[in-house]
């Protein structure tokens, strides 16, 4: 058998997974598919009233309002399930430039002490024509934002518009993480620790480099960079039990993945690959080698991942202690069940929802899902 076919899961329904086994929709039980129903039948998709195109990102503070940017580079508002008519000022040029613009947004561990707001984008500032992904944070006051501050800036600017990532979570001891993508150049970035690209970073809140970092004693290194061999995460997200960090990427035409996320660990990018080029053809014969991290999980065919979370709210008792994320390309939700680090089922869900781009828990318990030309729309559980 086909050992990329092999090795992947079918996403129809409730499955089991292995390394070396599939299984496919009309193997399911009877038993499955009841569970599978019952599962996306506890709960109502409710739509907010907003209007951004593209929602990557999403917060809710502590007066629960929904802090929204939209890739066009507007950071919105969303009040009592409305989109309040202004944009919030005070950002940085942000570059929109095909999967560049205003991108993930997330609130400090202590934000209700500090007010600190981290966002990533795709800015020009630095040397070279283009841009790259850059790490900022700031204050809400008002509809402005305050205090400024720059973070990171990956440093080799590009004039693609592509694979910018990017992601944002924090761990338990208050460290930031953050992803950028390979930027459309995955035989130059992504193994190379001297760049910045297709990267996962590592930084103290305010920006400094941890010492214990896994490659600050590395001679030409990135010291920010916590794992590399990455293609274009786009998910990223901390387990509340364990406090592991989890990714998810986009693979090219095939091999998605879902990662667990460790100091030092090259993912294998462009070298290994569950994958092929989009026309078809193929540019590596490795799925495995030494030295480089299989995934927990991925995709063939791909489903194009986005927005990740852990559900934790027990408004949803059968998605609890899950992960959830979405696909683009298929418009579902995917709920996830993990066996200490290791993925043992998925569920197909909202079929339909639309073109997802992002999934949120909220300070609320409920869960948000940003659905690209439809706005927010809320996941009410049902009795």
């Amino acid at each position: 058998m086909n050992h990329k076919l092999a090795s992947a899961i079918a996403l129809s329904s409730t499955l089991l997974f292995s390394h070396t086994s599939y299984a496919q929709d009309n193997s399911l039980s009877a038993a499955q598919k009841q569970a599978a129903s019952e599962v996306e039948q506890a709960v109502k998709v409710m739509p907010t009233q907003s209007d951004v195109t593209i929602p990557w990102g999403m917060v809710q503070l502590p007066n629960n309002d929904l802090l929204v940017t939209e890739r066009s580079g507007k950071l919105r508002l969303i009040r009592d399930g409305v989109m309040i008519d202004r944009d919030i000022e005070g950002l940085p040029n942000v570059v929109v430039n095909n999967q560049g613009g205003l991108l993930d947004v997330a609130l400090h561990p202590e934000y209700s002490d500090n007010g600190w707001i981290y966002f990533t984008f795709s800015s020009d500032k630095g040397e070279g024509k283009g841009s790259n992904t850059a790490l900022i944070r700031a204050r809400l006051k008002d509809f402005s934002l305050v205090d400024l501050q720059w973070l990171y800036k990956g440093a080799e600017n590009s004039e693609k518009g592509h694979h910018y990532g990017s992601r944002i979570t924090f761990d338990k001891q208050g460290f930031v993480y953050f992803s950028i993508g390979d930027r459309g150049q995955r035989d130059v970035l992504p193994q190379d620790l001297s760049v910045d690209g297709g990267k996962v970073y590592r930084l103290h809140d305010d920006g400094r480099i941890p010492n214990d970092n896994p490659f600050v004693d590395v001679a030409g290194a990135k010291t920010a960079i916590f794992s590399y061999g990455h293609r274009n995460p786009q998910g990223l997200a901390t387990d509340p039990n364990t406090g592991r960090i989890w990714a998810h990427e986009h693979g090219p035409k095939g091999g998605d993945e879902l990662n667990l996320i460790e100091a030092g660990k090259n993912y294998g990018w462009p070298v290994i690959s569950y994958g092929v080029n989009y026309n078809g053809t193929s540019f590596t014969d490795l799925t495995r080698q030494d030295g480089m991290e299989q995934p927990k999980l991925y995709w063939d065919p791909s489903i194009a991942p986005s927005g990740m979370t852990f559900v934790t709210s027990s408004k949803y008792p059968k998605w609890q202690n899950k992960i959830l994320l979405g696909s683009m390309k298929f418009s579902h939700l995917v709920l996830i069940t993990l066996n200490g680090d290791e993925v043992v089922e998925q569920q197909k869900v909202l079929d339909g929802i639309g073109r997802v781009r992002n999934v949120y828990q909220g300070r609320d318990g409920f869960i948000y899902v940003g659905i690209d030309g439809q706005g927010i729309k809320k996941l009410v559980p049902q009795p």
